[in-house]
């Protein structure tokens, strides 16, 4: 029932951020060249190079994609060993294409629907960032629209996560309910937890969970 879920809510909230974001785009389409411009120059300018910045900009982006995809971290073979495929090799081309949609599909919208706002709204951080650059493109529906986008992300993720979790607890501890039900309170309490915790705190216990699981499976 789970993957039933996601297999139709995860395609659909994709394809509309995705419309959304080439929308955006096409209202903004004389910024574009800016945009480009600025992420060479922030990336692989002389100034950042001389402080290191290119080296931390790439650590970030290689946290923030593995974070994304989790593409090597060993937690999405798991869906992909209960979806239904004649062959193993279909299942890892399309795992490796989830990857290419997830991080520069996706996270590319993202950045393109910040990077395409005027400067006046640096220092901003998160998702107010993120809510700041839609309104400022589509008003009110832009900050409606990215919160019910928000919303689908994390719930997907959330149930995707909690079906992981079932799995690796059955073969751990055995199926049965005590465990089951002490795995699904421990996951409701992390999940408020994370609701109310600075977003930095979430991000680094994020960053050391994925970190160290990707180190066990290499």
């Amino acid at each position: 029932a789970t993957v039933k879920v996601l297999d139709i809510l995860v395609p659909i909230m994709a394809v509309c951020y995705f419309v959304i974001t080439i929308v955006i785009i096409l209202l903004n389409i004389r910024s574009l060249p800016g945009v480009f411009e600025r992420i060479l120059q922030e990336a692989f300018g002389i100034r950042q190079a001389a402080a290191g910045g290119f080296g931390a900009v790439l650590m970030n982006g290689v946290k923030r994609g593995l974070f994304s995809n989790e593409a090597g971290s060993g937690s999405a073979p798991c869906a992909a060993a209960a979806a239904e495929c004649d062959t193993p090799v279909k299942a890892g081309f399309i795992q490796a294409l989830g990857v290419f949609i997830d991080t520069i599909v996706i996270c590319s919208c993202t950045a393109m629907i910040m990077l395409l706002v005027p400067e006046k709204i640096a220092g901003l951080e998160g998702m107010e960032l993120l809510q700041t650059a839609m309104n400022y493109h589509l008003g009110k529906f832009g900050v409606i629209f990215i919160a019910v986008t928000l919303f689908l992300f994390s719930f997907s993720t959330f149930l995707g996560i909690l079906f992981y979790a079932r799995g690796n607890v059955a073969y751990l501890l055995g199926d049965k309910w005590c465990w089951q039900t002490a795995y699904k309170i421990l996951a409701l309490v992390m999940l408020f937890i994370g609701g109310i915790a600075a977003y930095h705190i979430v991000w680094d216990l994020g960053d050391v969970g994925i970190g160290l699981m990707t180190i066990f499976n290499i």
